[in-house]
């Protein structure tokens, strides 16, 4: 297998293996939308193969040293590489609404960033896939009653179909990390808006698996439960026994309540 230099930076440890680049760029349908943005390019490893599909790429990378050798090697992303910080750049100013899919081999320390990042612009991005840290990416894809089954398996499986499709393992990282690596898959359901309220939705998964060893009873007592509401089965159960269709009507109930 052909072998890549590259270098850590941020957290991130660089795939140097072409096959697994390859094959996570392959990850994407490129149906619905006409750009990609991938995330963190580094040494571009990724973004060759992305750089052969029928959409547009842009990369967007906040290190100074990976954005000159990119601009060097890649004649093909002039003018669509962004030298900012994904978290807090408003990506709009490039996409202006428009449609896009997110990819990439994303550092581990701002991983699940990246995916609340994502959920937000939700109505622009259709199509996300790329590499996690292996337990971040199992939590994400990962049904009820699983011990990892948590608030980012919920909010991300509201509104995103999750497949974890396949593990890497660390040798083939420069430098190796430490842990396995997964690659998963999210596909945004047809309809993804809530039937309830959102921000209450998004409020009612978090205060609850705060607290994942009391019974929603008891943990979700400041939202002002009525004792005729409490009285409701849902609440004898513990949040990771909630599918995500049982947390949108236990949202539906508490906002009933409160009216």
């Amino acid at each position: 297998m052909e072998k890549v230099k590259a270098k850590k930076h941020l957290g991130q440890h660089f795939l140097t293996d072409e096959s697994i680049a390859s094959a996570i760029a392959d990850t994407l349908a490129f149906d619905g939308y006409d750009n990609i943005l991938e995330i963190g390019p580094g040494m571009g490893v990724l973004t060759k193969y992305l750089l052969e599909k029928p959409t547009k790429t842009y990369v967007i990378e906040i290190d100074t040293e990976s954005v000159n050798y990119l601009n060097t090697h890649y004649p093909k992303l002039h003018g669509k590489i962004i030298s900012k910080d994904f978290l807090k750049y408003n990506i709009n100013e490039v996409f202006e609404g428009k449609p896009f899919a997110i990819i990439g081999n994303f550092p581990y320390n701002i991983s699940t960033q990246i995916v609340f990042r994502c959920l937000e612009l939700r109505h622009q991005v259709p199509e996300f896939s790329g590499m996690f840290q292996k337990e971040v990416a199992e939590r994400i894809c990962s049904k009820k009653g699983s011990k990892v089954y948590g608030i980012l398996s919920v909010l991300v499986q509201a509104f995103y179909t999750a497949e974890y499709l396949f593990t890497v393992d660390e040798h083939v990282f420069n430098p190796p990390p430490k842990i396995k690596s997964g690659v998963l898959r999210l596909r945004r359901k047809e309809n993804f808006t809530l039937p309830c309220n959102e921000k209450l939705f998004f409020s009612v998964v978090k205060t609850g698996f705060q607290q994942r060893r009391k019974t929603l009873r008891n943990s979700l007592k400041s939202f002002g439960l009525s004792d005729n509401l409490k009285e409701d089965t849902i609440f004898d159960l513990r949040p990771e026994q909630l599918s995500v269709e049982q947390f949108i009507e236990l949202t539906q109930k508490i906002e009933a309540n409160a009216v």
